[in-house]
């Protein structure tokens, strides 16, 4: 009989030791951080930082990994389950669903219904609200030059570029050679830009563009951009505006998976405001805080938050 007893008390407290076990396994589950990431860009390494810093600031657990590689990188740990949330542009759902020459990339509402529709549909993923700010490619003139022809738009430049042969232009191989970038500017404005006026470099850095118009190195004085660069004013560059449209639109936004914004659902509600506040010319003035003062981007990104706060409360207060 105390044999018996003794077994059925043993598996008693076996099957207490699961339960707690298993209780615990699932909080420690609950409490996973979410892992908050970036491309290997300044302006990713900003968005990044804000993203993590309003979390934490809600109490949610997070991991940061900034700056870990190129899009296909980061969208793929994206869509393994990797990471959990980082900054993209809407534009590129062009390219991440195959469908690059659709005009509809091309509007801002229609290119954010259309990544926010097909990532949900096939990927189980959400794109909270956008930035008003475009970060497409550009491209800009040196102020001096911009100043006395006249400047000030694709259509001035394609003119200029017809009429003379003084422009010289820094981009990448990329930009050149794409059909959504340089080809995209001289269909719509009715140009051919001469090739052996433009000096090449292999990857994307516009910051090597812009010192080398605004040094005029090697005669070039025009430079392939993005939109929201931090250096265009302190180059002084006069970008030339995309009137007709003929590049795809860039606006940038907090992708998540689904799963973790249900585990977390006043994510998308506490992130809104600030990415909405971001306006081009909000976004260049802290990537130049960065890459021109040299600032970390978890310090610009900190003060910006706390601005937001302090103008929040003061229009609370204010009668």
């Amino acid at each position: 009989m105390r044999s018996r007893l003794v077994t059925a008390f043993v598996r008693l407290f076996a099957l207490a030791l699961i339960g707690t076990f298993l209780h615990a396994s699932s909080l420690a589950q609950d409490q996973a951080p979410v892992v908050v990431a970036s491309k290997a860009d300044t302006e990713g390494a900003l968005l990044a930082n804000l993203i993590a810093l309003v979390l934490e600031r809600e109490g949610i657990p997070v991991e940061l990994r900034v700056q870990i590689g190129p899009t296909q990188k980061v969208r793929s740990a994206l869509l393994s389950g990797e990471i959990d949330l980082y900054p993209e542009y809407t534009g590129n759902g062009a390219f991440f669903h195959g469908t690059g020459g659709d005009p509809v990339w091309k509007s801002s509402e229609k290119a954010f219904d259309r990544v926010r529709r097909l990532d949900a549909q096939r990927h189980d993923l959400v794109w909270l609200a956008r930035a008003p700010a475009n970060n497409t490619w550009l491209i800009a003139v040196r102020g001096d030059v911009a100043r006395r022809d006249g400047l000030t738009t694709m259509e001035d430049f394609a003119a200029a570029v017809r009429r003379s042969a003084d422009l010289r232009l820094a981009a990448s191989v990329e930009f050149v050679e794409s059909p959504a970038a340089l080809p995209s500017f001289e269909r719509t404005y009715d140009f051919r830009f001469p090739r052996e006026r433009i000096v090449t470099q292999p990857e994307g850095d516009t910051m090597k563009t812009m010192r080398a118009a605004a040094r005029n190195a090697g005669g070039v004085n025009a430079a392939m951009v993005y939109g929201t660069d931090g250096a265009i004013a302190a180059f002084d560059l006069v970008v030339m505006k995309d009137v007709k449209g003929a590049q795809i639109v860039y606006e940038p936004a907090p992708v998540i998976r689904a799963v973790t914004l249900r585990q977390y659902p006043k994510i998308a509600e506490a992130l809104h405001p600030v990415f909405d506040s971001l306006t081009t010319a909000k976004l260049q003035a802290l990537n130049a805080e960065i890459v021109i003062e040299e600032k970390p981007a978890r310090d610009v990104a900190v003060r910006y938050l706390d601005g937001l706060r302090a103008a929040k409360a003061g229009s609370r207060t204010s009668p």
